[in-house]
């Protein structure tokens, strides 16, 4: 096997580690890392939670030999500066590493970049760019953290093949087939909330929780500006109530606020925009503020079409199930205001693959 199959080989192995970590990291990025000595695996590990060791020191850790001379395979370009933890570069060169294969580098400016420099100014053989487009692809929720302060959100929707997510009575359950739902949970134990709107909860009252394991920070957010939920919603009501933001206007939080509260449930209240509805561009911003990286919105149209309107949403999520509904009084997917074709926003695909009985479309931002 060749020097680059075997850095594939072992970076994609701490890809896998990392991927484990998506969803309990905020506001840091899940960073996987693997130590490697003379073709052997000795040592790897992930960063769990914020303020705990990174993944380049759980790797050395958990090392079964000395891991002098060693290769670190790490998913993310190792940190230079102390923060919560002391720097990962002097562990690096205190250990006696050989050599460091970094999947993609910091995102941040103001970091990026310094730690491999400073590895190889040290004569650590540096190796950069394995695996890149997976690296950055794990790590896009923290980037955009980082550039922007706001969070990666992603639109996630259940639809027929001509666009509609519920029937004109407003029932939706079920569109789509147990297998794509089960990816839909896969989804919400990567993510740090669960974005929906108030009719959503009026109409399907879910919980909204990640059922397969995992997700036990996963937040669940209420957009509701006019005070159409009751607090005696699963998502106000049950154990997992103090994970529940409901995202209101102050008249209405003044009148709902003990209800939706009595659980432990938290009440954002903003000023309303010019529709009366809660400003999506500040909820987010809030979220971020909090350390929040990935936001998945689950719908409704109403909310899924304002988000597209504001251009808040990063990557959109459809779940196409081999139906058509063919009614106009259907509802539909994205409900905005929308634009003429040639201001239309335009998409890269970045995955389409069958699902059960259903496809999956994943896109992006061009």
């Amino acid at each position: 096997m060749t020097q680059g199959a075997q850095d594939a080989k072992w970076m994609r192995r701490a890809l896998e580690l990392a991927r484990l970590s998506e969803g309990y990291t905020r506001p840091n990025p899940p960073v996987g890392a693997v130590v490697v000595k003379a073709g052997r695996r000795i040592g790897e590990g992930r960063h769990l939670r914020a303020g705990g060791a990174h993944a380049e020191v759980e790797a050395l850790n958990a090392c079964r030999a000395s891991p002098r001379g060693a290769t670190l395979y790490v998913t993310l370009e190792p940190c230079c500066t102390t923060g919560r933890t002391p720097p990962c570069t002097e562990r690096i060169l205190s250990e006696g590493l050989g050599r460091v294969v970094v999947g993609c580098s910091d995102p941040n400016r103001r970091h990026s970049g310094r730690g491999l420099d400073l590895l190889a100014g040290r004569g650590v053989e540096v190796v950069g760019g394995v695996c890149e487009d997976e690296a950055k692809e794990l790590i896009a929720p923290f980037a955009k953290h980082i550039a922007t302060g706001y969070p990666y959100v992603t639109l996630k929707l259940a639809l027929t093949l001509d666009g509609r997510i519920a029937d004109r009575s407003g029932a939706s359950q079920w569109i789509t087939g147990e297998e794509a739902r089960a990816e839909v949970q896969k989804l919400r134990r990567r993510a740090d909330a669960v974005l929906v709107g108030a009719g959503t909860v009026c109409a399907d009252n879910p919980s909204l929780l990640c059922r397969i394991g995992g997700g036990e920070n996963l937040m669940r957010v209420v957009v509701d500006a006019a005070g159409r939920t009751s607090g005696r919603e699963q998502v106000y009501a049950d154990a997992a109530a103090s994970r529940t933001i409901v995202a209101t206007t102050p008249e209405t939080a003044e009148t709902r606020a003990a209800q939706w509260s009595r659980h432990g449930a938290r009440v954002w209240a903003f000023a309303p925009d010019k529709s009366g509805r809660v400003p999506l561009r500040r909820l987010l911003k809030r979220l971020g503020d909090e350390g929040f990286l990935h936001v998945v919105c689950e719908g409704g149209g109403r909310l899924a079409g304002s988000l597209a309107d504001a251009d808040l949403v990063d990557e959109y999520c459809l779940f196409y199930a081999p139906a058509v509904l063919g009614d106009a009084r259907g509802v539909s997917g994205i409900s905005g205001n929308g634009r003429l074709l040639k201001k239309m926003a335009r998409m890269r695909f970045a995955e389409v693959r069958q699902v059960g009985a259903d496809v999956m479309v994943r896109a992006k931002k061009a």
